[in-house]
């Protein structure tokens, strides 16, 4: 590290190979798209090299990294998109219907298969895509990752009392979206 800072290039491309792995799992978990993702972890490793005299070594390296990581993440996600509207035109015919049958079978437990599961995780996606970026990160990082209220509050840097409470909005955010979904497929045209 203090290789690095002092201006070893050799010491910052072995940064570079140890913590790629990590860096492309983060970006992973904002970008879907393998692009998004490679052009994301470039642009984390240019914020690491050009802010390495910021690290003072109170915590973790990789811990700074991370942190780094994720709120590059969330900006360039905030740069490059508002808040879109999810609506039923923007959902496929194959998750319209998926969706209403969905309804059809509430009291009946949907049996499992591999495409319902595909495109169950695919309108999860569209969903989860109305969200802020903090409130997306939140229940990725919660709900689907399964990391505590303590590791993501020290990924964040938020303090743990705000990732508690972002967490639980994010999820009453994410059951309106799909409230609102299951609402306007329940409605006929007239």
């Amino acid at each position: 590290m203090r290789l690095a800072r002092d201006g070893d290039e050799s010491a910052f491309e072995e940064i570079v190979r140890r913590y790629t792995p990590r860096v492309f799992q983060i970006a992973s978990r904002f970008f879907r798209q393998r692009n998004q993702v490679e052009e994301s972890a470039q642009e984390i490793f240019i914020r690491v090299y050009t802010r390495l005299a910021d690290y003072e070594g109170r915590g973790s390296f990789g811990g700074w990294l991370t942190r780094i990581a994720t709120t590059t993440c969330i900006n360039l996600i905030r740069y490059n998109k508002r808040r879109p509207e999810i609506t039923l035109t923007d959902l496929t015919t194959e998750e319209n219907e998926w969706l209403e049958d969905r309804l059809a079978s509430i009291a009946v437990e949907p049996r499992k298969s591999i495409e319902d599961t595909l495109i169950a995780a695919d309108l999860a996606e569209k969903v989860l895509k109305t969200l802020s970026p903090e409130d997306r990160l939140v229940l990725i990082l919660i709900d689907g990752d399964e990391f505590s209220v303590k590791e993501v509050s020290e990924m964040t840097g938020w303090s743990e009392g705000k990732v508690k409470v972002r967490a639980f909005r994010a999820r009453r955010r994410m059951r309106e979206a799909v409230e609102k979904l299951l609402a306007g497929t329940t409605r006929k045209p007239v």
